[in-house]
């Protein structure tokens, strides 16, 4: 009770002046005397520091008295089980299998170009022609005499089977009709080389050469057809998650430039590992409504690659290590109202995911353990509890 006595003395006192200076104080501002109320301040200043040097003496040996005041404060929450999900970050890039350039199958003159940039276009559908050089009059010559072959051949098939004429006679006129047909048959795949059709249903991206330039096979680029339905996002997965990173996976996919983000699935992983940098192939299939979605657009991708439905979280600022590289936290034991003893438990800890850690061994569901002021305890010490969560 000696130090509340002594406490209780200097505060009286601390009042009763500050009743005196609180008259001075306001005597003085009522003269407006500059200097006497500056050396007035100064005058309380110093006894205000002086004040406060007193009161934290006081308060250091009262923390050295009291029993209770010498207990280190700390708080505590308790470990609950809950669903933990692991995500992998990667980057990765949009792609597309209908994102092709158009070369002729021909050499000529491309005469007609039948879409514009933008234009949609539907698989087959002709986007232009090159001259044929002749080849349709050679194809009509080739027709007259395939039609004369086949009518001969006919006729003589009729005298054949009524046993009329010789068998070579008939031969003759079905080998002229057949070598007819496929003379027919290979100036029309020429011609049909003439005409440039879209291989897949998609939209113009761009016309590359225009009407009237002379155009040649695996050389000349005439148009680039691109389709954003089927696109999907390709990435280098570390050969360490090949059991973890696999078809069917979620992922969340993030687009920094459109400000987008989508929820997907892995829709193939690859069977093959890259020797060169230990990786392999990931693809993740992107649903693409609005045609927002572009070939080669960056993508910021969380795989989920684990999962543990009843995981025990704690702070990874709450884990410490000792000398010998072992993992532990504080619990407490022999609780009483707010004091306990603290209790150091050796874990062991899995994966980690933003602030958090997941420990696999040394608690166990509802355990209490040391948040706040875990630094400053020992094993076994006596503890006040402030607060709980």
């Amino acid at each position: 009770m000696k130090y509340i006595f002594i406490l209780s003395t200097i505060l009286l006192l601390f009042i009763s002046c500050g009743s005196d200076t609180k008259q001075t104080v306001e005597d003085l501002v009522a003269s407006g005397e500059l200097e006497q109320i500056r050396a007035k301040k100064s005058e309380l200043d110093i006894e205000q520091e002086e004040i406060k040097v007193q009161l934290k003496q006081l308060e250091e040996k009262i923390k050295e008295l009291d029993p209770l005041e010498r207990i280190p404060p700390i708080t505590t929450l308790t470990v609950k089980e809950g669903v933990f999900n692991h995500y992998l970050e990667l980057q990765g890039n949009v792609n597309t299998k209908q994102n092709l350039v158009i070369f002729p199958e021909y050499s000529g003159i491309l005469t007609r170009v039948y879409v514009k940039e933008g234009q949609g276009v539907n698989k087959g559908q002709l986007l232009a022609k090159i001259d044929d050089g002749g080849l349709s009059q050679q194809l009509a010559q080739v027709q007259i005499q395939a039609d004369l072959a086949k009518t001969t051949f006919e006729r003589q098939e009729r005298l054949w089977k009524q046993k009329i004429g010789s068998e070579i006679q008939f031969l003759q006129a079905k080998s002229t009709y057949e070598a007819q047909q496929k003379a027919v048959s290979q100036i029309q795949k020429q011609i049909s080389k003439t005409m440039v059709r879209a291989p897949f249903s998609g939209t113009i991206d761009d016309v590359i050469t225009e009407q009237g330039s002379v155009v040649a096979p695996g050389q000349s680029q005439l148009f680039r057809i691109v389709n954003l339905n089927n696109m999907y996002i390709e990435t280098d997965v570390p050969e360490h998650h090949l059991t973890t990173v696999t078809k069917g996976k979620l992922v969340e996919v993030n687009f920094p430039i459109l400000g987008k983000t989508i929820n997907a699935k892995v829709r193939q992983a690859g069977n093959f590992i890259n020797p060169a940098n230990r990786t392999f192939k990931v693809e993740i299939e992107v649903p693409n409504k609005d045609k927002s979605i572009k070939p080669n657009l960056t993508a910021k991708l969380k795989i989920n690659d684990y999962t543990n439905d009843k995981a025990l979280l704690v702070l990874q600022s709450i884990i410490s290590e000792n000398a010998e590289g072992q993992q532990y936290v504080y619990t407490i034991t022999d609780k009483n109202e707010n004091t306990a003893k603290a209790k150091r438990v050796i874990v062991t800890t899995g994966k980690t995911q933003g602030d958090y850690i997941e420990v696999l061994s040394g608690l166990t569901n509802g355990n209490e353990i040391i948040n706040e002021g875990a630094r400053s305890v020992k094993d076994g010490q006596e503890v006040k509890i402030l607060s709980e969560k």
